[in-house]
């Protein structure tokens, strides 16, 4: 019977699959030797390999097009990346060498559109998606950007008293706006409607009062943002049908809208198992959105997407030694890591969040389960069941081994740094890991290098005060 760990993963999944091979027996990751990143950098440290940020730009936008064109479709495709989910400049100025548009979420992030273009990384072109609440600060900043003669700048109102409070700012600026419909939770959500939007039996009344005969708006959008994603089930077919069939009743009465928003991601793979249709249900969204427009008699709208963590998760990633093997009772076993888990993957914390675990090298070794434990003192800084198979299965290894166990938790290029603070107080001042950017050159032979090293206990203690 075979009972290495290779023998497990061969037999249990597709392998090797997209970004995941083996050579002389270690893991690589999109064909580069992980184990040649860890004796050059040491670990703890995390990797973002950026072309693919591109891959992912254009196998969605190409879905898209493919399907706008094989369907007669008369809309037009825009592909947005939201910068909330990593505001890293090289990863930033990655998606924009795609030509993507921008949605923000912030005041601040209008400083970051504003940096953008004064270092000629976008122009007054670009299409610039205004989500989130909007602050005084906030609704100030999109003005600037209308000074600056910006001219897609789309304010999506998040509720109905945002309208004034744009008016009053706007001065004789002439503003394009957005509604955002307040979407239906799905049933295991602690509340029933998302606190984001305007309830849709509030925005028939608020079009016609507020905005129908306006001059000083035009209304250009409806957006909706389903939290879990796009994904085939009927929570998601429901919410998309009523969006639309909103979308279609305003656009009866109102010339200037023609642009329909999908917010929430297409899913990225967080295990080896995974399998979505991409063609499949981008096929279908456009379908629909032609079928239900044609039988309306009304011109289809623009699609807008919102892509953060699908354009940059599967890019990231960050690796770790095993230090230690804890056997607690005759079941549990426990491989020690060299970082925290809480601090550097905080979702797998917070909201149970799942990722690719991987070894990269002991492949040949039998597997045991395991469960993974950070350094802190925290009771919950650990990671044990895995997305697909619930249950962590590793190498087993012997302590006496001159190269110890590395492990990679893979596709956490997505919100993993903004939550957890990049470069701030870490939990048991535990430092933030080494930080390697990945890229590959005109020649398309790969290049690495260090974006910023180890944090170091001074760093921190600066910002809590001390002199050291």
């Amino acid at each position: 019977m075979k009972n290495t760990y290779f023998d497990l993963i061969d037999q249990t999944y597709y392998f090797p699959q997209e970004g995941f091979n083996l050579r002389n027996g270690s893991l690589t990751f999109h064909g580069i030797s992980l184990l040649y990143l860890i004796k050059k950098y040491g670990t703890p440290f995390r990797f973002i390999y950026l072309p693919k940020i591109g891959d992912q730009i254009k196998k969605a936008r190409n879905l898209f097009n493919r399907a706008i064109k094989k369907s007669g479709y008369r809309g037009r495709y825009f592909y947005c990346y939201c910068t909330k989910c990593n505001h890293f400049a090289h990863v930033v100025n990655e998606a924009l060498k795609h030509d993507v548009h921008l949605e923000t979420s912030s005041s601040f992030d209008i400083d970051l559109i504003l940096d953008l273009f004064s270092n000629g990384k976008i122009d007054k072109s670009t299409y610039i998606i205004n989500n989130g609440y909007k602050t005084n600060d906030y609704l100030g900043k999109i003005v600037r950007l209308y000074e600056l003669g910006f001219e897609n700048v789309l304010v999506i109102l998040d509720s109905k008293t945002e309208l004034a409070k744009l008016e009053k700012v706007a001065g004789e600026h002439r503003i394009k706006i957005g509604i955002r419909l307040a979407i239906r939770e799905e049933p295991q959500s602690p509340y029933h409607t998302s606190r984001l939007g305007i309830r849709e039996e509030d925005i028939q009344p608020f079009f016609e009062e507020r905005i129908k005969d306006n001059q000083r708006v035009d209304f250009k959008m409806l957006h909706f943002f389903v939290d879990s994603g796009i994904k085939d089930n009927l929570y998601f077919w429901g919410e998309f049908q009523r969006a639309l069939e909103l979308y279609i009743s305003l656009k009866k009465q109102s010339k200037s809208l023609d642009s329909f928003n999908m917010g929430g991601g297409l899913p990225i793979r967080n295990n080896l198992g995974f399998e979505f249709d991409y063609e499949y249900m981008i096929t279908e969204i456009v379908k629909n959105i032609k079928e239900a427009c044609d039988s309306e008699k009304v011109r289809e709208p623009d699609i807008y997407t919102e892509f953060g963590k699908y354009t940059v998760g599967e890019s990231g990633a960050i690796i770790f030694e095993v230090l230690e093997q804890k056997q607690q009772n005759d079941t549990e076993s426990w491989y020690m890591i060299n970082n925290s888990l809480m601090n550097t993957i905080p979702d797998a914390w917070s909201i149970n969040e799942k990722f690719i675990l991987l070894p990269i090298n002991k492949w040949k070794n039998d597997y045991k389960q395991a469960h993974i434990g950070g350094i802190s003192c925290d009771h919950s800084d650990y990671y044990n069941s895995e997305d697909l198979n619930q249950q962590v299965l590793l190498p087993t290894y012997d302590e006496s081994d001159e190269v110890p166990l590395y492990l990679g938790f893979f596709h956490t290029g997505a919100y993993q740094d903004a939550i957890s603070g990049y470069g701030g107080i870490k939990h048991c001042l535990i430092p933030s890991p080494k930080h390697v950017i990945i890229d590959k050159d005109e020649k398309g032979n790969i290049v690495d290098s260090i974006y910023r090293a180890e944090q170091s206990v001074g760093d921190m203690f600066t910002i809590l005060g001390y002199n050291l």
